[in-house]
C-alpha cells in the first residue's frame, strides 16, 4: 500500500478587522518600498555613490526580512511556493499579531 500523498495547501488567512488590515497593509507598504525610500533620502541628503550603496544594502536587509517573516509562519509544507508582499504580510499578520480565537 502506498501512502505517499500531498497535503492540500492553505490559504491565505483572511483579516475580518480593520486594524489587522490596516497593519498588513502597512507591513506591505515596509516589504515594498523601504528600498527606494532609503535610496531617494539618501541621495537627497549625500552623494549618489553613497545612495546607490545605501539602496543595495537596504535591499539584502529587507529581503533578509521578508524571508524571516515568510519563514516564520507560514507552514513548512508550504515554503516552496512563492508568496508575494502581501500575501507575506497576510500571513504574519494573521498568525502573529491579530491572533483571533474562533469559538
Amino acid at each position: 500500500m502506498n501512502d505517499d500523498y500531498i497535503n492540500s495547501i492553505e490559504k491565505t488567512p483572511t483579516l475580518s478587522t480593520k486594524k489587522c488590515k490596516i497593519i498588513s497593509f502597512l507591513l506591505k507598504l515596509f516589504l515594498q518600498f523601504t528600498t527606494y525610500i532609503v535610496g531617494l533620502v539618501t541621495l537627497y541628503i549625500y552623494d549618489y555613490f553613497i545612495a546607490i550603496a545605501s539602496m543595495l544594502l537596504s535591499y539584502i536587509i529587507v529581503g533578509i526580512i521578508r524571508a524571516k517573516l515568510r519563514n516564520s509562519v507560514i507552514p513548512k509544507s508550504q515554503q516552496e511556493y512563492k508568496y508575494n508582499d502581501k500575501d507575506i504580510a497576510d500571513w504574519y499578520t494573521a498568525r502573529e499579531l491579530c491572533i483571533e480565537i474562533k469559538d
